[in-house]
């Protein structure tokens, strides 16, 4: 399996599509507090089959430059599919590694990397990786989960369970499902000055977000037969379906927390 964790399976194209989908308002009321951004070169590390792709296409504006950039060839192709639909005609797409990365020093005002911490665990090398590719003056933002509010409404004790399973895998491969709390720590070690906020959505009966950990137990079915076996998380699964497919249950995302800062300047 790749070290990337959740990579190449067409089962997580559709997760990360409907994670987009989720989480772009978020996203949005972020950009809204950066300010303006018309004009600027904005790259999207990570960005798979859509992430900020859109957000960041409407922010920089017809003058404005987005790259996306991933690891995943299969990812660039669905978002350059995207890209086409959406008419994104300031969005370039590159193949890219940030732990290798051959794009330009110093080329991006902002630069941005959802999810990339909590599968990894490879904090302090992305952050020198951003860092590196940021402009004088530029703006770093960093999303990452944390589990506390991921909670289901009437109690869903599988889900739960498969939750703290798929968390321990995230941990057992190097990475942590909590890496948000840590995101205004590492910034300010860096010597920036972040800032910091949090978004935790609603989700009501039969949303497709609900089925989050379903998702997360295909794409990780590797990971989680090295700490439970075959048979035992077959039947959590069932069990969660079985308490998802509840027509009243409706439930919270995990916290989504996201901090940024300006490099060579004040806090924006």
């Amino acid at each position: 399996m790749s070290e990337y964790l959740l990579a190449g399976q067409d089962t997580e194209l559709e997760r990360l599509r409907l994670q987009s989908t989720v989480w772009e308002p978020a996203g949005r009321r972020l950009l809204d507090l950066i300010g303006d951004g018309r004009g600027r070169r904005a790259l999207d590390v990570g960005c798979g089959c859509l992430g900020w792709l859109r957000l960041l296409s409407a922010w920089t504006g017809e003058l404005g430059a987005v790259l996306g950039s991933d690891i995943d060839k299969q990812m660039l192709e669905r978002a350059a599919g995207q890209v086409e639909e959406d008419g994104l005609v300031n969005v370039r797409l590159m193949v890219d590694d940030l732990f290798a990365s051959g794009l330009e020093r110093r080329g991006f005002d902002l630069i941005h990397a959802r999810f990339m911490i909590a599968p990894l665990g490879r904090a302090e090398e992305q952050l020198t990786s951003h860092l590196a590719l940021l402009a004088p003056g530029g703006t770093l933002v960093l999303e990452e989960p944390d589990c506390a509010s991921w909670r289901f409404n009437a109690p869903a004790p599988a889900a739960e369970r498969l939750i703290a399973l798929i968390s321990d895998a995230f941990l057992a491969a190097g990475g942590d499902f909590n890496a948000g709390r840590a995101l205004p720590t590492l910034l300010h070690d860096r010597g920036l000055t972040p800032r910091v906020r949090t978004e935790v959505l609603a989700l009501d009966p039969g949303h497709p977000y609900l089925r989050l950990p379903l998702q997360f137990a295909t794409a990780l079915r590797p990971r989680l037969l090295l700490l439970t076996d075959a048979d035992s998380l077959d039947t959590l699964i069932a069990d969660t379906e079985r308490e998802l497919a509840d027509p009243e249950r409706w439930g919270t995302t995990f916290t989504l927390v996201q901090s940024w800062a300006r490099v060579g300047g004040r806090p924006d």
